[in-house]
């Protein structure tokens, strides 16, 4: 019986793993600001005036295909380039050569209110928590960043989400259990505002800190820059993968930097 149990569940992982590799995260590269800006454009928001300033020509993109990291589509943002969020953790350092990415757009809300979700993720994990290496990542609404822990738990970054500080909101991938390139990431996340009033300015901020090396990247689910919030259904059964491939992958080594 122990062993049928055990045949099972690593028939079970396989067949998720199958799936997963099936349904690939795809991104198409795009430095049109307003094809990036309307692809996250939900129900009672207005967007216009769009900008972009890349860190590089492929560190942005609208990507399909996205279930493993949370949801399905949207766009993703990055330090450098966008090849860095597909395949696997294979063990190599990804890097681009660039530095800052900024998506900036005015907006109009027909409630008052904005919402979107949004996951961050990078390379720099889990080697450099708590180093100077803390990529900075800010969701700046006319100004202000709002990119937060839940819970009022202070901002989404390398060193404040990880294995070891608010760890109910970060996915270790140094095991390979998550099909994107980067070594950690953020769950969904939730980004929201009130009581806005007329025309307001918001800006998507990814950039590099301590040195170029090591990219970093922001995915955000297109349509869910909305008036109202939009629920976001969970990965498919990313328990159940990790179990079944537990111990089975050797976590990757970096170089010092």
């Amino acid at each position: 019986m122990t062993f049928n149990l055990i045949r099972s569940v690593m028939s079970a992982a396989a067949l998720i793993l199958a799936t997963s590799s099936a349904h690939a995260l795809v991104v198409s590269n795009s430095t049109n600001a307003t094809t990036l800006a309307k692809a996250l454009g939900g129900t009672g928001v207005t967007i216009s005036n769009a900008t972009l300033t890349s860190a590089t020509p492929t560190a942005s993109g609208i990507f399909t295909q996205g279930g493993n990291i949370g949801f399905e589509q949207g766009i993703l943002l990055t330090t450098g380039v966008t090849t860095c969020a597909t395949g696997i953790n294979n063990g190599a350092e990804c890097s681009g050569a660039g530095t800052t990415t900024s998506l900036k757009f005015d907006f109009t809300s027909t409630t008052g209110n904005i919402f979107f979700n949004y996951v961050f993720a990078s390379e720099e994990y889990n080697e450099y928590v708590g180093s100077a290496y803390n990529d900075l990542f800010e969701l700046k609404l006319n100004g202000v960043n709002i990119a937060l822990v839940p819970g009022n738990k202070g901002v989404v970054s390398i060193n404040n989400v990880n294995n070891g500080i608010n760890a109910g909101y970060y996915r270790d991938n140094a095991k390979n259990t998550i099909a994107t390139g980067y070594d950690g990431l953020t769950t969904v996340l939730n980004a929201k505002a009130f009581g806005l009033v007329g025309k307001n300015t918001f800006e998507f901020l990814i950039q590099d800190r301590g040195d170029a090396r090591l990219d970093s990247g922001v995915f955000i689910q297109g349509g869910t820059f909305s008036a109202d919030p939009v629920g976001v259904p969970e990965p498919g059964s990313l328990a159940l993968l990790g179990l079944g491939l537990a111990g089975l992958a050797v976590a990757k080594r970096k170089k010092a930097a």
